[in-house]
Order: structure tokens, then C-alpha cells, then sequence
């Protein structure tokens, strides 16, 4: 009998990811395409939505060809894709807008204003912050800057229903991905009347309402025979890239919590019901009809390096230490000879701006502590422990919300630096266990599609697959020090908030060439 697998697709920021698996977690073929991040000013960070159809057509053909190649057959297919983008299709299903993506800041001032009115009652049903990335705030916008499109557009959705438009002739919505529009109500599963109200739309120009297990029959022709699959296979709906990152980490039963750090980073665990926090710190997420993702995700990761390198250390750009040690390996060696705590430098880690837990776009960058003592290494030392106290602030809104993670699981670039990895359990004051890696949102996109066609008994199997291959314990030394640190840096995180919107308004108006006169002039 041919050996059955299912493919997970992930349809992320730059590029989509596209794996077969088989139901022991073997990878079958895998393929990626990458495309362009669009941003004509630095507010705007937009994709094509074409360029995107195209690279999931060109993986799922791909990898689809080279398991039927092996004598394997598809079994399935589940979709993951980045959460919180927008676009418009008029009454003829013709495309109006880019797809605006979680990254885009175009409605700072939307979200601004939804805080002051009503936009914790809405969190509070809803589950997502409120905030630039989310939808609801960048249809305030669209209605506000751009009225002849919001007026024409017959359809708001995301990316990924855009592609199963596309494949299928359906406009689609699963559960997992509402729940981070800002529009769908948490507890009755429906879209929220108030959010549409605020946000101007009805509940037809959005799309129909399924779980993250809805399977999917009947491709287009067009699309089966571009694939060259058989229409009928069938492709689960799947969920978003967040909370099937959980699933690809092992982390699906409560208490177990995924932690990331590529470019910008996070911190999620699964709960059996919605769970909120009345300071509105943390999302809240579906990912299967009766589980729940929490936590929060941080801006600023692995860029606050690449940050620190650029400015501090070009000069180890052509560095012969050896073939084996890049640039990182040789800063994080200098850093690591460092003691922790930075001899007291603090560096607050915002320099794109803050998600979890303050939800606060205005937020910049801060070194605190600096001294005629302090050098490069100290700095690079400071980013790196910056980046873990802010991801440590969102277990501390966690906690505060009446959940506390037992057990972390990691992944990310930040796997591959021993100093990195040893700081986020001395910090955290825990044990931190890094899983094989299993592409991660491919890997939960799969598993789900094998849950929902029944060839896995429960999603929480999923952890006897994946292996441990690291893990670091609190040294106590190190655990004192930082102990020291950490409630400065949240005084400093919670305490600046009036300054970092005071000099974002001036980089504001330096930036467009205006200057407001004073009372003195």
C-alpha cells in the first residue's frame, strides 16, 4: 500500500513555505517561494496578492509532484498563514487593494483613538489587542483616507482566503484567523455587530464563518489541473501561523508554552477557553473549537542584533576568526565575557515600536545605565538580555492573568546561541527545552489536516514525535543577577510611556518637514 502523506502550507510575511509529511513526522518534500514585502514609505508594508497565489501554486505543484514521484500519495493538505492582513475585492472579485500586512503602521492614529473609545470593550470580546496590525483599525483607515475603495469593495479579507478564493470559488474564513481581525466575538463565534459598526462594513462583505477542521473539497479546474491533483483531495482550512507554531512545538496541552525568537519573537500557550486580561496585555486566539491560544508577541528579536552589529561591529564583517563563526558567533563570544546584568546597562529593545505587552507603537529604543565603564560588548550584552526581558514581561502578563506556563519550548534563530539560550532560562527562572524542528507552522498546519481527516487519534500526540535536542537550566548566579535587573527595566518600560509618544511626535514632524510653532517663538 502507498505510504499516505499531508502537506502543510505555510503562507507567511516574505515567503511560503510549502512541506509533505507523513503521519510519523517524516518529510516527504518540501519546497519555498520567496516574494516581496512591499514598502513605498516606512508605514506601509503591503504584499502582492498575485505574486503570493503564484508561489502557493508553484510549492503545492511541486511538492505534490515530487511525492507522487516517490510513489506516496496526498492524502491532504492544511493552510497556515500570517495573521491580520487586509484586502479589498470589488462585486467582480477583481483585487482593489494590496494585501496590507500585520506589519503596517498606516493606522496609528485609528488605533489611538479606538483606545480612548471603547477599544477595551472591544478586546474584551473580540480577544485581539488593539493596535495597527489588526484589521478592524486599518478599515477605520481605509474609510477614512482611501473612501472611493472602501466605498467600491464588496469584500474585505485576508490573504489567505484570497487563495482559497482563488482554488476553491468560496470565500471562506476559518475561525483561527477572525479571531485576530478584531471583528469576530470570541463567545458566540460570530462576527461582533459593534466591531462592524465601528469598523463600517456588514457582515456580507466579510467571509463565511468555519472551524479550523473544515475540510474542503473541489478545486476548480483550473486550479486541479495547474496542480495536477485530484480535485477532490481534501484541504483542510487550518489555522493561523501563531498558534499552529504551537502544534509544531509540542506545546498543545495547558501549562506548555511556545517561545520564539527569529526577527521579532513570542510567547503562547494553549488554554480550554477564551481566556482575557482586563489590563488588555494578551491576545486570544482560536485554534480548534475547544482550544484556545494565549500570549504575546514582541517586535523586536533577532533585528535588535542585526541592529547592534551594523552600527557597533562592521568592522568583524571581514573577520578571519574562522570558517565556522560568523559575525554573530564572534559579537555573542565578546558578550558572553561579560558579566550578566550588563554591569547595569539596560537597553529597552523598541526600536520598531512595541506589541505584547503594551500594545504601543510610539515605544523607541533605550540604553539606561550608560557609563564612561561601558563598551561595545556591554551593549550587544544589554540587546541580548533586553530582548529576553521583554519577552519575559509577556509570562509576567501571562501569570497575571491567572495562567502559568510550567514548561517552555522553544525555537527560533536565537536556538543557535548557547549565551542566548542560557539567558532566557536564567532570566525566565526556568527550564527551557528546545524541540527538533519540524518547520513549525508547516508542521502544525499538517498535523491539524491529519487530525481533522482522522488519521491521528488528538492533536496533543503530536508531542511523542518531537524530540528534544537542547535544553538549559537556571544557573543560580546568573538567576541573582538578573533578579537585580528586571523590575528596573519594567519601571522603565512602564514608566516612559508619556516620553516615548512626546519624542514620537517630534521624529514625526522632523520626518514630514513640518515643525509646530511654540508659544516662545
Amino acid at each position: 500500500m502507498s505510504r499516505q502523506v499531508v502537506i502543510g502550507l505555510d503562507i507567511g510575511t516574505t515567503s511560503t513555505k510549502c512541506l509533505a509529511y507523513d503521519v510519523n513526522g517524516e518529510i516527504h518534500a518540501e519546497q519555498e517561494a520567496e516574494y516581496t514585502l512591499y514598502s513605498p514609505d516606512p508605514s506601509r508594508k503591503e504584499q502582492d496578492p498575485d505574486e503570493i497565489l503564484k508561489a502557493v501554486k508553484k510549492t503545492l505543484s511541486h511538492v505534490v509532484c515530487e511525492v507522487q514521484k516517490k510513489g506516496a500519495v496526498v492524502a491532504g493538505a492544511g493552510f497556515s498563514a500570517a495573521m491580520h492582513s487586509l484586502l479589498a475585492l470589488d462585486d467582480s472579485g477583481n483585487i482593489l487593494t494590496n494585501a496590507v500586512t500585520w506589519a503596517d503602521q498606516r493606522s496609528v492614529k485609528e488605533a489611538e483613538e479606538l483606545k480612548e473609545d471603547g477599544g477595551h470593550e472591544l478586546y474584551l470580546r473580540t480577544g485581539t489587542p488593539v493596535h495597527p496590525m489588526s484589521p478592524l483599525t486599518k478599515l477605520m483607515w481605509f474609510q477614512r483616507n482611501q473612501p472611493d475603495i472602501f466605498e467600491r469593495a464588496a469584500k474585505w479579507i485576508s490573504i489567505k482566503e484570497y487563495v482559497i478564493y482563488q482554488l476553491f470559488g468560496r470565500f471562506l474564513v476559518d475561525h483561527s484567523i477572525a479571531s485576530a481581525t478584531g471583528l469576530f466575538e470570541l463567545k458566540t463565534k460570530q462576527w461582533d455587530d459593534k466591531a462592524l459598526r465601528t469598523a463600517g462594513i456588514t457582515v456580507d462583505q466579510l467571509s463565511e464563518l468555519v472551524p479550523a477542521t473544515y475540510r474542503m473539497k473541489g478545486l476548480t479546474r483550473e486550479a486541479a489541473e495547474e496542480l495536477d491533483i485530484d480535485p477532490d483531495t481534501p484541504f483542510v482550512i487550518g489555522a493561523s501561523d501563531g498558534v499552529l507554531a504551537n502544534i509544531g512545538a509540542g506545546a498543545v496541552s495547558p501549562g506548555q508554552a511556545a517561545c520564539s525568537i527569529g526577527t521579532s519573537g513570542a510567547v503562547r500557550t494553549v488554554v480550554d477557553k477564551p481566556t482575557l486580561d482586563p489590563k488588555g496585555r494578551i491576545f486570544c486566539y482560536e485554534l480548534t473549537e475547544d482550544k484556545w491560544v494565549i500570549g504575546g508577541p514582541i517586535n523586536n528579536g533577532g533585528i535588535a542584533l542585526q541592529w547592534i552589529k551594523e552600527q557597533l561591529y562592521p568592522d568583524l564583517d571581514g573577520a578571519p576568526a574562522s570558517k565556522e563563526e560568523s559575525t554573530f558567533d564572534e559579537m555573542t563570544k565578546r558578550a558572553s565575557a561579560i558579566q550578566p546584568g550588563a554591569d547595569g546597562l539596560v537597553f529597552l529593545p523598541y526600536l520598531m515600536g512595541e506589541r505584547a505587552p503594551f500594545w504601543d507603537s510610539d515605544t523607541k529604543g533605550v540604553f539606561f545605565g550608560l557609563t564612561l565603564n561601558h563598551g561595545r560588548d556591554h551593549m550587544v550584552r544589554s540587546v541580548l538580555e533586553g530582548v529576553m526581558y521583554q519577552m519575559y514581561s509577556v509570562v509576567i502578563a501571562l501569570t497575571e492573568s491567572g495562567v502559568q506556563p510550567t514548561e517552555y519550548r522553544c525555537g527560533g534563530g536565537f536556538a543557535r546561541s548557547e549565551l542566548w539560550r542560557q539567558m532566557m532560562a536564567d532570566i525566565f527562572e526556568e527550564d527551557i527545552v528546545f524541540p527538533e524542528s519540524h518547520q513549525g507552522s508547516c508542521f502544525g498546519a499538517a498535523w491539524l489536516a491529519m487530525y481533522a481527516l482522522e488519521m491521528v487519534p488528538d492533536l496533543s500526540s503530536v508531542r511523542d514525535l518531537i524530540k528534544t535536542t537542547l535544553k538549559h537550566q537556571p544557573v543560580e548566579e546568573n538567576v541573582t543577577a538578573y533578579r537585580d535587573i528586571k523590575p528596573i527595566f519594567l519601571r522603565l518600560a512602564r514608566g516612559l510611556h508619556d516620553e516615548f509618544k512626546a519624542i514620537s511626535d517630534v521624529q514625526r514632524r522632523h520626518a514630514s518637514g513640518k515643525r509646530t510653532l511654540s508659544s516662545s517663538d
